[in-house]
């Protein structure tokens, strides 16, 4: 920890704002939960209450290293968020607007080979296995106008 306070630290692309304790500060990053960031943290040995702001240079590119890679960190397989990535076949932890673009692409490929969930997607209906007889509907609500009482 350094002495020096930061009112804003730049984590993974984000500006995150230094009054967060490191617990909840961490999870502001797309792609990272209160499961990771707790795990990082022991990893890390940083305790999960302290301030975001009086992080160091050295421990926030020490962060930033086991969010990309928390497999190397000796986490187990299951805290990827990607973990057989099509294109490359490694396992991935993906944050920000690469998750947000895989996702994307992801759809993009069920739609292009028309499968069942591509069909749903594309016709932004609910794709796993919800009811939508009554709920899910777009769309303005039409009132019933009533016949004026005379």
């Amino acid at each position: 920890m350094s002495e020096e306070y930061r009112h804003i630290v730049r984590i993974a692309g984000r500006d995150i704002d230094g009054q967060e304790n490191l617990l909840h500060g961490l999870t502001k990053v797309k792609g990272v939960g209160m499961r990771l960031s707790k795990a990082i943290l022991g990893k890390l040995k940083l305790n999960p209450y302290s301030r975001l702001g009086y992080l160091g240079d050295v421990q926030i590119d020490r962060i930033e290293e086991l969010l990309r890679q928390p497999q190397n960190a000796g986490l187990p397989d299951w805290y990827v968020n990607r973990p057989r990535d099509r294109s490359s076949g490694r396992m991935l932890h993906l944050t920000g607007s690469d998750l947000d673009f895989a996702q994307r692409s992801d759809i993009e490929r069920l739609r292009r080979i028309r499968s069942w969930r591509g069909i749903r997607h594309s016709l932004g209906l609910k794709v796993r296995g919800q009811h939508t007889r009554t709920t899910g509907r777009g769309g303005a609500a039409v009132g019933v106008s009533r016949k004026k009482a005379s």
